[in-house]
């Protein structure tokens, strides 16, 4: 399965990535790119939409957590929405889910508390 990264606008405005595929080792360095691009852009707030991502190992946490950490550098954050099955149980097993401000349905993490 191949790995995809596509920027969509969000209602009301900012950058959200949507993933496809599997992250893992071999793919990280696309979303990590693809990050850079926006931060470096002056984006401090981007929503990844997991809904299409099958697999994500540890390399791909790390690609969130230290998405998350740029941005917060700027007074933003990186939020996740839309996982599921193994990514999602993934998600909640190692707090990331927490941390991150995961919201399953949420389009918008700006709608609710995750700032």
């Amino acid at each position: 399965m191949t790995f995809s990264v596509s920027y969509v606008e969000r209602d009301g405005g900012g950058p959200c990535l949507r993933l496809a595929g599997e992250l893992d080792l071999s793919t990280a360095p696309e979303l990590t790119a693809a990050i850079d691009r926006l931060t470096a852009a002056g984006e401090s707030r981007v929503l990844l939409d997991l809904t299409d991502l099958a697999f994500c190992d540890s390399t791909g946490m790390a690609v969130f957590v230290k998405g998350d950490n740029q941005a917060a550098a700027d007074g933003g954050w990186l939020r996740l929405t839309g996982a599921n099955g193994r990514v999602e149980r993934v998600l909640r097993v190692t707090g990331l889910a927490d941390v991150l401000g995961y919201e399953p349905e949420s389009v918008d993490p700006t709608s609710r508390s995750a700032l």
